[in-house]
C-alpha cells in the first residue's frame, strides 16, 4: 500500500456490476451510503439505456454483499416545481442523518442546467422532496449531519460553462432559503486537482474537527483523471480548514478503475465510519461499477495536518 493511500480496496471488487442489477440498466455507480436498521444501504445512481439516471436501494448486511431493490426508488418527478429540473435524470445522491431524518441531497439534471435537490425519508419507503437548494450550475451537494449554530449547512460546487470548479460552503434555517456563502477550497494551478474541485462525501465528525473527502480532476494528455483528497473543518466554524493533505490519498490504479464509460475516475459518494474506527469509502468507478475501500480514521487525520493558505 502506497504511503500516501490510507486505503485498502476490497479484494473482490467491484461490488456491484451492471449485472447484478435486476432490470435492464446500462451502468450502475456513484452511490450513497448509510446504516439503517442494522443494515449497510446503499441508493445506487443508475444510467438506464437512454442515458438517464434514477436511484435504486441496495441493502447488506456485511456491507460487501448487497441484495438490490427490484425497481426504482426515486426517479425524476412529474411535479411541474420540479419535472423541467430532473428531466434528464437524478444523480450522485448523498445521504445525511440529522435527528431521525435521512435527507438525501441529488443532482438534479435539466434542459437549463444542474441543480442541487435536497428530500427527506424516514423509512427509506417514502421520499419527500423539499427544495431545488441551488440555482444553475451546481453540483456536489453534502449536507453536514449536525445543524451547527442552529442552521444546516451544505456544501457545493458551483460553476460550468467554463467557469473554475470550487467548493463552497452555505447556511440555511429551513433546508430551502440558502446563504451566508462563502469559498472554502479553490483548484491550484499545476496540483493533483488543477482543473475542478468537489465534495465527495458527507462530512465525518471527528475529535479533531470535520473529516471531508473531496475529489479533484486534473486535465491529462489522455483526458480527465479523478482522485480523491481530504481535508479537517473545525467543528464550529465549518468554513474554517484546520489542516488538508497536500497530496491526493486515493486515485485510479486497478483495470475497474482505468477502464469503463468514464476512464480513470474513482468517485465516492459514500462513506461509512464503524466503531472500531475503521472507514468504509464506497466509489464509483470509471463510471460503470462500484467498489469500496477501507481504512483507519486516525491514518486519514494525520494526513490531514497540512495548513491551507484560505483565499480569506
Amino acid at each position: 500500500m502506497l504511503a500516501r493511500s490510507p486505503f485498502e480496496r476490497f479484494y473482490k471488487n467491484p461490488i456491484i456490476e451492471r449485472t447484478d442489477i435486476p432490470y435492464s440498466c446500462n451502468s450502475v455507480f456513484n452511490a450513497a451510503a448509510c446504516m439503517f436498521k442494522n443494515e449497510y444501504l446503499l441508493l445506487l445512481r443508475i444510467e438506464d439505456l437512454e442515458g438517464k439516471s434514477h436511484l435504486t436501494i441496495a441493502r447488506s448486511k456485511d456491507g460487501v454483499n448487497f441484495i438490490i431493490d427490484k425497481k426504482p426508488w426515486i426517479e425524476p418527478s412529474h411535479d411541474s416545481n420540479y419535472e423541467p429540473y430532473e428531466r434528464y435524470g437524478i444523480e450522485d445522491p448523498r445521504i445525511t442523518q440529522i435527528e431521525g431524518t435521512y435527507y438525501i441531497v441529488y443532482t438534479a439534471f435539466g434542459p437549463y442546467g444542474v441543480r442541487i435537490g435536497i428530500g427527506k425519508t424516514r423509512d427509506f419507503k417514502k421520499f419527500e422532496r423539499i427544495s431545488l437548494a441551488t440555482e444553475v450550475d451546481n453540483k456536489d451537494g453534502v449536507l453536514f449531519p449536525e445543524r451547527i449554530n442552529g442552521e444546516y449547512v451544505l456544501i457545493t460546487r458551483p460553476g460550468g460553462g467554463g467557469q473554475r470548479g470550487d467548493i463552497w460552503i452555505s447556511f440555511s434555517p429551513d433546508l430551502i432559503y440558502w446563504g451566508k456563502s462563502r469559498l472554502l477550497m479553490y483548484p491550484r494551478p499545476g496540483g493533483w486537482g488543477s482543473q475542478k474541485l468537489g465534495a465527495s462525501t458527507p462530512p465525518v465528525k471527528t475529535d479533531e474537527g470535520w473529516l471531508l473527502f473531496y475529489h479533484g480532476v486534473r486535465q491529462t494528455a489522455a483526458g480527465k483523471m479523478y482522485r480523491i483528497g481530504a481535508m479537517l473543518l473545525d467543528l464550529e466554524k465549518p468554513y474554517m480548514i484546520k489542516g488538508y493533505a497536500p497530496h491526493f490519498i486515493f486515485g485510479p490504479e486497478e483495470l475497474y478503475e482505468r477502464i469503463g464509460d468514464v476512464p480513470n475516475v474513482v468517485f465516492p459518494c459514500g462513506a461509512i465510519l464503524e466503531e472500531d474506527g475503521t472507514i468504509k469509502m464506497y466509489y464509483g468507478v470509471a463510471d460503470t461499477a462500484i467498489a469500496m475501500a477501507t481504512a483507519n480514521v486516525e491514518e486519514i487525520i494525520r494526513l490531514c495536518q497540512h495548513p491551507y493558505e484560505s483565499a480569506w
